[in-house]
Order: C-alpha cells, then sequence, then structure tokens
C-alpha cells in the first residue's frame, strides 16, 4: 500500500502590527511547538521576530520555516492554487466541539494554511473565495493564540505533543519533580535559509495529497 504524506499545516499571521509583536511571537512559537511546518507573515517585516525564530530553531531543533512581508492575497492565491485548503480561525465559525468541521478538514487530506488575524480581519476571509472553512475554538471572545493551539491540538490529535525536534542544542527530560536540561553545542548553517526576510520570497513547496 503506498504510503501517504501526512498533511502539513502553516500559519498565515495576518494585521500584524507593532503593538502584536509579543503576541505574534507566541503565535509563532505556538505554531512551531504544535507540528506547523512554519508560518507567512503577511504585508509587514518583523527582523525581531525572524531573529527570535531563528535563536529558538537554534536551540530547540528542528524544522520551521518563517515567511514575511508577502501581501496576503499573493500568500492566498498561491496557496490554494496548489490545492491546498484555507482554514479561517474565528468566533463566527463552526464550532470546534459541536460540529464535525476538524474531521472534514482533515479528510481532506489536503495540506492546511490557517490564518490567524490580529485586527479586524476584512469580511472577503469569511466567504468561500478566501477560506474553505471558518473555525470557532467556541463562539466567546478569548486569544487568538489559544485558538490555534487547540485547533493544531485537535488536527494533529495530540500527536504533535510527542514529536521530535531534531539538531536540538537544548532538550527537556520530563521528570516527576524537578528540572533536568540537557544542554549540546552543534551549530546550525540551514536555520536562516529557512526564515526569510521579506517579499519576495517563493512559497513553500507544496505537496499536493491524493
Amino acid at each position: 500500500m503506498k504510503k501517504i504524506k501526512p498533511a502539513k499545516v502553516v500559519v498565515l499571521r495576518w494585521g500584524h502590527r507593532s503593538r502584536d509583536a509579543r503576541l505574534t511571537t507566541h503565535i509563532a512559537l505556538t505554531a512551531r511547538a504544535l507540528g506547523a511546518s512554519g508560518m507567512i507573515l503577511t504585508d509587514i517585516a518583523d527582523i525581531k521576530l525572524k531573529r527570535t525564530l531563528a535563536q529558538v530553531i537554534e536551540n530547540w531543533g528542528g524544522v520551521f520555516f518563517f515567511k514575511m512581508g508577502i501581501p496576503w492575497r499573493t500568500a492566498l492565491k498561491a496557496w490554494r492554487e496548489k490545492g491546498g485548503v484555507v482554514a479561517h480561525l474565528t468566533a463566527y465559525g463552526e464550532n470546534i466541539q459541536t460540529s464535525k468541521v476538524i474531521q472534514r478538514i482533515r479528510a481532506t487530506g489536503k495540506n492546511v494554511l490557517v490564518i490567524v488575524g490580529s485586527q479586524k480581519v476584512p469580511g472577503d476571509f469569511f466567504s468561500k473565495k478566501i477560506s474553505h472553512f471558518n473555525v470557532a475554538v467556541g463562539n466567546q471572545p478569548h486569544s487568538e493564540c489559544s485558538s490555534l493551539a487547540i485547533f493544531l491540538d485537535r488536527f494533529f490529535e495530540g500527536k504533535e505533543l510527542d514529536r521530535k525536534f531534531e539538531r536540538a542544542n537544548l532538550q527537556i527530560i520530563p521528570r516527576t519533580h524537578g528540572k533536568k536540561l540537557v544542554k549540546k553545542d552543534k551549530r546550525r548553517k540551514d536555520i536562516h535559509t529557512n526564515l526569510s526576510l521579506a517579499f519576495p520570497v517563493p512559497m513553500p513547496k507544496i505537496y499536493i495529497l491524493a
């Protein structure tokens, strides 16, 4: 039987402002830690965020790409043209608990671009021409970071929490009590090639799954 590659998830952060720097950083760290393959910061460049992610990957390992400065319409058009699906996180969408929206997204077998807005998003985001799915992590106001975390955990069914991050310089060893941190000394040369500075940059390769 032909082995099918698992679908990949990429986060698209829209509406980032300078005052959102801390929250956008947390969204990127959440995406990386909970199974996403990368993040696209649209319409703006944030060099400090890029450096923070580079340092995290240097220390904690794994592969995670970061693109920034790409116009959101360009990013979404490229994703959809390659056959990927788009899921928009919004309190107005289908409730992740009371509907089968996650199962329907997973059943497409396609890579998923998750829109995580900052300020009030364009009305087009709710339409079929932009988003295949509008997903609500509950229908009450709360942080977009918590919405992303719960979405990723439901999508990957908890398996992302057992993921191995290769080539890490730091590794936490789980313990019942106390703390244990293993430190290594390995320099990585691939990080900055995966963390692009600004538009124009190539979109990541998207695998279309049968």
